[in-house]
């Protein structure tokens, strides 16, 4: 038998399946700051985890395509709240493909994409932004792996003439403390504008 993984289904399956919150229950600090004054859309929130930005976004008027690779989390997602205008999505977006677009604002909270494996995911992912829509992409300062797309990778490898760097930054995490994920303490933040 093949040793479970991060990257697999599975993995993140058992993760969600002992019945108890695994985030806060609160919305992401940073998309909360990037994106409260914006005009809403049609987002795409990948790894959605339990929906609470999804469901945040929705809350503000945005129609939104969550998408996890756990249909465990998408099913705790749905339970925690009404739907409002949420489409909730299993799948691996390196297997299954990227929902179609064009979407105003692809949000990527902790979203590890995987090198060289996702690579092309992560092309179809920026294809998906409508001109003038928005990548937000966040992950933490240091991660125990060093194969994966990082808000810095991605950021160093968007064309000037097509995408305007608005935020590339590390800050300190604000975060309520309960949770997974509280013993990080750094975030660097992307925001980009898609100019075509």
């Amino acid at each position: 038998m093949t040793e479970q993984s991060p990257w697999d289904q599975s993995w993140w399956d058992e993760k969600y399946a002992d019945g108890s919150r695994i985030w806060s229950g609160d919305p992401n600090a940073t998309l909360v700051d990037e994106m409260s004054t914006a005009l809403p859309g049609r987002a795409l929130d990948l790894g959605c985890g339990e929906g609470d930005d999804a469901r945040w976004l929705a809350d503000h008027g945005w129609s939104v395509v969550a998408v996890d690779i756990s249909q465990v989390a998408i099913d705790r997602a749905r339970e925690f709240g009404v739907d409002r205008e949420i489409a909730w999505q299993r799948a691996d977006i390196v297997a299954d493909g990227v929902p179609a677009g064009p979407f105003n604002l692809v949000s990527m909270m902790y979203f590890p994409i995987r090198r060289p494996q996702g690579s092309d995911a992560l092309h179809q992912v920026l294809d998906t932004l409508a001109p003038g829509g928005t990548l937000l992409v966040v992950g933490h300062e240091t991660y125990p792996v060093d194969d994966i797309h990082t808000p810095d990778d991605i950021a160093a490898s968007l064309d000037a003439a097509r995408w305007e760097v608005v935020t590339h930054e590390t800050r300190a995490r604000r975060h309520s403390g309960e949770g997974g994920g509280g013993h990080h303490t750094r975030d660097v933040v992307l925001r980009a504008r898609r100019r075509d």
